[in-house]
């Protein structure tokens, strides 16, 4: 089960991401351009260039 709580954390990728590159992706995107652990419980969040679309 999926649920979002106020004692994790969440982060906002501001740079435009191709939504729809896949979960290894974007994971990618989170080790390399950061120091966060992407297994951690916290939550990442990318928009699209139009940013209309988050995921």
């Amino acid at each position: 089960m999926f649920g979002l709580n106020e004692s994790m954390n969440f982060y906002l990728h501001k740079k435009p991401t191709d939504i729809r590159k896949g979960f290894n992706s974007l994971s990618g995107i989170i080790t390399n351009e950061t120091s966060y652990e992407i297994l951690s419980g916290d939550v990442f969040i990318f928009i699209n260039k139009q940013r209309n679309y988050q995921l």
